[in-house]
């Protein structure tokens, strides 16, 4: 479950949403086709999550996300019409976390792409933005590009492990009640390599990337107000998705789920009641002053799962306008649970009720 973001844009949530397709089970997932733009679906994302190595062993996280907001369905774009009339909203998000260096950096970038600036599913480019793009090739390599002031990536992408399908029947539920799911898959494990600059420094870099895809059109209910996300992979080679709805109250939604994957592929969905997670330190954010939930401890009986996730920074926040959240780099501790991933919290600077409805 990744973050939506679409407070920037408001305003598309009107009298046209029940114009666009809405989330089922028994979606026909094929690949590559579903790494493409999904145009029917309000909303949509590309979400690459990954850990890094520098030459020297030095340890980095970098997010890269490609965000889709629709504003006018498919259905009532019409063919002659000015250039400035916007059918969606692009937006992105990339940050860098240097473990040695102790800094969190991050930038994000918004275009109505009237002049092809910015866009999706154009050629090889399933998405870009100004200089920041996402792309694959025939043999199903992405490659990413992105930079900001003092940072810039340049990722190659090979994919090791087919697709995952989240949910049940094709359908990753987020509430109940009708509409509230999305399509939702990860390539949960691309072997990664390409460089990595750091102010005037540049340098090769290795690791492996996660990357999740997902698309909806009403997922968030009235009482929810954000989400805890974690991905990992595990040095043995399984693999881990949990995410937590949050409720107003403080409770998890019963929606709420995941996803183990064995070494050899084998895949098992959990269900809100077949795992735990719980909080175990806190971190302040000087800036916003949100309280967030960064160490953690996760308990999936059935599976004999029990470990302890810590942030490699503990200061992994977003301090975006007009939305904040915490995306950052962690690594696992347990019997036979080591291993490195991700972590998202939102609502912690704001209720993210509104979004995605």
């Amino acid at each position: 479950m990744k973050t939506l973001f679409c407070g920037l844009f408001l305003f598309a949530c009107s009298a046209l949403a029940q114009e666009w397709q809405t989330a089922l089970p028994n979606w026909s997932y094929e690949f590559p086709r579903d790494h493409h733009l999904h145009a029917s679906f309000k909303t949509e994302w590309w979400y690459f999550t990954g850990n890094l190595r520098g030459p020297a062993g030095e340890r980095f996280g970098f997010e890269l996300t490609f965000f889709r907001q629709g504003i006018v369905p498919p259905a009532a774009r019409q063919a002659d019409r000015s250039r400035f009339v916007v059918d969606d909203l692009k937006f992105a998000h990339f940050t860098v976390t240097d473990v040695n260096g102790q800094k969190f950096r991050f930038d994000q970038k918004a275009s109505r792409g009237a002049f092809g600036e910015a866009g999706f599913d154009r050629g090889n480019r399933l998405a870009w933005i100004d200089d920041w793009s996402l792309t694959m090739d025939a043999r199903g390599e992405f490659h990413l590009q992105a930079a900001m002031t003092d940072a810039q990536l340049d990722l190659a992408l090979t994919p090791t492990r087919a697709p995952v399908i989240h949910g049940e029947n094709g359908l990753s539920r987020k509430a109940s009640g009708e509409g509230h799911a999305s399509q939702y898959y990860s390539v949960t494990r691309l072997a990664t390599s390409g460089s990595l600059s750091l102010g005037q420094r540049k340098m090769s870099v290795q690791g492996e990337t996660w990357f999740d895809h997902e698309w909806a059109t009403n997922q968030l209910s009235e009482d929810q107000i954000g989400w805890n996300w974690l991905c990992v992979q595990f040095k043995d080679g399984a693999d881990l998705m949990l995410y937590q709805m949050r409720r107003r109250d403080g409770s998890a939604d019963p929606a709420s789920s995941g996803t183990l994957i064995s070494p050899d592929g084998k895949k098992t969905h959990l269900t809100a009641s077949a795992f735990a997670m719980t909080p175990q330190r806190r971190w302040r954010s000087a800036k916003t002053g949100a309280d967030y939930p960064v160490v953690w401890r996760v308990d999936i009986p059935a599976a004999g799962l029990h470990f302890d996730v810590k942030p490699l920074l503990d200061n992994q926040e977003l301090a975006l306008s007009p939305l904040t959240y915490w995306e950052g780099s962690v690594e696992t501790n347990g019997e036979n649970a080591s291993g490195v991933g991700y972590l998202e919290l939102t609502g912690y600077a704001g209720a993210l009720s509104a979004l995605a409805r």
